[in-house]
């Protein structure tokens, strides 16, 4: 695993490029590669590389030249048929300096050409410029779960990069904020398409290549799940379940390739129990296993996590977070995430690659059981409210559902039944944006109307905060509702999550490898019926029917979790004041982007416990402190000065370990 970088510049530009440049985009990636760097260097073109030595460690060294130094490579990543494809090229006379995949990489791209992306089976986000062409490709695996970030300038430039940082370090783009991304961050945790909340920097979409030549950039689609495919996968249930038994342990046994240590991630959930289970059954010596927890019990799943790592006789250790232990991780953690954290879980996830770190260097995780098999509730929801509320318009005279709608209106805001009918077909129109997207944003098109000052609603206003997802649907046309919204989810949703994965570990310096990504085994589940993904309240059917007879009955029965992280609590209580200073501050007010009596509003309304609304403080919390990062270009260290002024986050107890 690695951090690339690199420039070309267009025929027509006058700036210059050296290596002093490519210095400080390669370096200020350290954490991605503290094991080597390299540049490459010729005209109007460099190459840098920061290296993370995972296979081949004595060699592999990058940026790779081909033989006749036609072909220069900068790669990220891991191709996991290496081994299969080396012996193949090997057989057809090529000669090989390393046993290292970035090598096999450069061959078949040699040999193929861009089509080599679609004989790799992997993660990986690849540059190679061609000398005599004067034309470079990139590339970015088919799920995205290496990141991929370029800048096309105004005078055809390419400026790209493994984070934004490196860009920012290049004077690529001046950080300034992307305005047209806000209403898609606000729904989604995070930018979901192509865009970044950073005026310029764009990501190259996951399954897709980029050719870059005389300023001008052709990027092209290689692969995508066959959503629209109407063959299905053949075989009874039995045979079924058997398959993708087979499947999951063949893509778990591809990600065993290394030359360093390696184990897994534990949380006590079923996808990250079924790895560990299936590791135990292809390693020797003990699967090294690591978890999380935070000490309140509503936050705590270490005891299913120890009934795993008991169950495989694990070498398994733990971490638990304090409150001020988070909350003075932040700073730095949204400095590695490049935008706000989309997600508190990110906090928690660093913590144990903190920890694995220490003991291993690659590790092995259950990101995309969920977008693949169906494993969230709210597929479930929308499911019945689409088909419940159908019923309910055909049958009931508008006037009673008038009636409802407003009874429903009437009971209190601290009303927990209240809460919850009022996100059902008895409150809510049943159109897909209103009871899916809407239902489940941080924040709803009504609630970003409330929220946006008027002047920025207007500019606003004819932007989609789900245009990346009606894309998706747009493409799944044909497929059911439940393969259509597993459809736009990986393409969106399933996207945030990995560069969480991937930005939490890279920043303690270790790779994680999502074995429910193969792509042939993603594929395999789309063809699957949809009774083998989620039947009546049982999500990811074939993989608890997979683990049966493998896993305890309690952790095939766990009803799922995600990551609980009790944010709402603090910020309800001790950490209240972080609140002041960051989401109802001068300085956050001064933005001009949100309404000050909608954020207090808000804040207040959360105070009193009339709902949960962690996620949206936690977003705008977020926020405030990228862009004094960023934008205002305050040292990290400043603004956890700016938190200690608010909250003592320095104190309460530190993380220990088991």
């Amino acid at each position: 695993m690695c951090g690339i970088a690199g420039v070309v510049l267009a025929p027509q530009s006058s700036l210059p490029l050296d290596a002093s440049l490519l210095t400080r985009m390669r370096d200020v990636l350290y954490h991605r590669g503290p094991d080597g760097a390299g540049l490459f260097l010729e005209e109007r073109v460099g190459l840098a590389h920061r290296r993370l030595s995972i296979v081949d460690v004595a060699g592999g060294h990058q940026p790779m030249a081909s033989r006749d130094g036609r072909y220069h490579i900068v790669y990220n990543g891991e191709v996991f048929n290496h081994p299969m494809l080396m012996e193949e090229l090997r057989a057809a006379g090529v000669e090989y300096q390393t046993h290292c995949d970035t090598e096999t990489v450069l061959h078949l791209y040699e040999r193929t050409g861009i089509d080599c992306v679609r004989r790799f089976r992997g993660m990986f986000a690849i540059a190679i410029w061609d000398r005599n062409r004067r034309e470079l490709f990139l590339a970015r695996d088919r799920f995205g779960v290496k990141p991929l970030y370029y800048v096309h300038a105004a005078d055809g430039s390419l400026y790209f990069a493994s984070e934004i940082k490196a860009l920012l370090e290049a004077g690529a783009v001046k950080p300034t904020l992307n305005r047209a991304a806000l209403p898609d961050f606000l729904a989604n945790h995070a930018p979901s398409g192509d865009e970044t909340l950073f005026q310029g920097v764009r990501r190259l979409p996951a399954g897709h290549t980029l050719v870059w030549r005389d300023g001008t950039i052709d990027i092209q689609q290689y692969w995508d799940l066959p959503v629209n495919e109407s063959a299905g996968a053949h075989g009874s249930d039995v045979d079924l379940v058997e398959e993708y038994r087979e499947r999951l342990q063949e893509s778990v046994r591809l990600r065993l390739m290394a030359d360093v240590p390696l184990g897994a991630f534990l949380s006590g959930g079923i996808d990250s129990a079924a790895i560990t289970a299936l590791m135990s059954r292809l390693i020797q010596a003990p699967v090294q296993t690591f978890s999380v927890a935070f000490a309140e019990r509503e936050a705590n799943e270490l005891r299913y996590a120890r009934l795993i790592a008991d169950r495989f006789r694990t070498d398994h250790r733990e971490i638990v977070v304090s409150p001020g232990d988070f909350f003075r991780a932040v700073p730095r953690l949204v400095w590695h995430e490049d935008e706000p954290m989309a997600h508190p879980s990110s906090v928690a996830l660093n913590f144990v690659s903190q920890l694995a770190a220490q003991h291993v260097k690659v590790v092995l995780t259950g990101e995309g059981a969920d977008e693949t098999l169906a494993g969230y509730n709210r597929y479930r929801v929308t499911i019945l409210n689409k088909q419940l509320g159908g019923w309910y318009n055909r049958a009931v005279p508008g006037a009673v559902r008038t009636a409802v709608r407003r009874a429903l209106g009437t009971l209190p805001a601290t009303s927990t039944l209240g809460r919850r009918l009022g996100r059902t077909f008895l409150a809510l129109p049943s159109d897909l944006d209103t009871v899916y997207f809407d239902n489940f944003a941080v924040f709803s098109r009504a609630a970003q109307q409330n929220l946006l000052t008027p002047a920025l609603r207007s500019e606003l206003a004819s932007i989609d905060p789900y245009q990346a997802a009606h894309a998706a649907l747009e493409r799944s046309r044909g497929a059911s509702l439940l393969n259509a919204l597993l459809y736009a989810d990986s393409k969106t949703y399933l996207q945030e999550l990995l560069m969480k994965q991937d930005q939490m570990s890279m920043a303690a310096s270790i790779e994680s490898r999502v074995p429910f990504l193969d792509h042939p085994l993603a594929e395999f589940a789309t063809r699957l019926p949809e009774h083998l993904k989620l039947k009546g309240l049982t999500t990811k059917v074939v993989l608890r029917r997979a683990m049966e007879g493998v896993l305890p009955a309690e952790i095939l029965s766990r009803k799922k979790m995600g990551f609980p992280v009790p944010v709402g609590a603090w910020l309800r209580d001790a950490f209240r004041p972080l609140l002041d200073e960051f989401v109802l501050g001068e300085r956050a007010s001064a933005r001009g982007l949100f309404d000050p009596a909608t954020v207090r509003g808000l804040v207040e309304s959360h105070q009193r416990g009339e709902g949960n609304h962690a996620e949206r403080l936690w977003s705008l919390l977020n926020f405030e402190i990228w862009q004094r990062l960023f934008f205002d270009g305050e040292p990290q260290d400043q603004v956890m000065l700016a938190m200690e002024g608010a909250h003592p986050v320095g104190t309460g107890g530190g993380g220990g370990g088991a």
